[in-house]
């Protein structure tokens, strides 16, 4: 498995915008991010930057315009993310972390339904 860039969580909101609307352009970035965001389009701007940087987004310029497609994969960069919160957080026990989840009652009954039924299907 390939090393994927560290992402910010601000990097993080644009990437879900790019990973959802790709290709898309930096107007269209900017629109979404400043109605969920207090950021300012310099702020959005500078986040596109860094992604380029990192190696996460790739851009052309069409007319007068930079249109955007991420280079990584959202499933994958969200399951390297997830893998090293378990490590960080529980020692990579996932049962000690669904534990603590249920413990501390921070999963809904239809979340733990859904868990049960994902656990059904993995022992075939």
């Amino acid at each position: 498995m390939k090393a994927l860039p560290q992402i910010s969580e601000a990097e993080f909101e644009v990437m879900k915008i790019v990973w959802k609307h790709a290709p898309i352009n930096t107007n269209e970035i900017t629109d979404r991010l400043t109605k969920t965001t207090k950021w300012s389009p310099k702020t959005i701007q500078t986040l596109i930057k860094r992604l380029v940087t990192k190696g996460a987004l790739s851009y052309e310029k069409e007319s007068r315009v930079f249109v955007y497609t991420p280079l990584i994969d959202e499933k994958e960069y969200i399951g390297q993310e997830s893998h090293s919160f378990l490590k960080r957080y529980y020692d990579g026990d996932i049962t000690a972390m669904l534990s603590a989840y249920i413990e501390d009652d921070k999963l809904s009954t239809a979340e733990i339904d859904t868990l049960r039924s994902l656990l059904a299907k993995g022992r075939l």
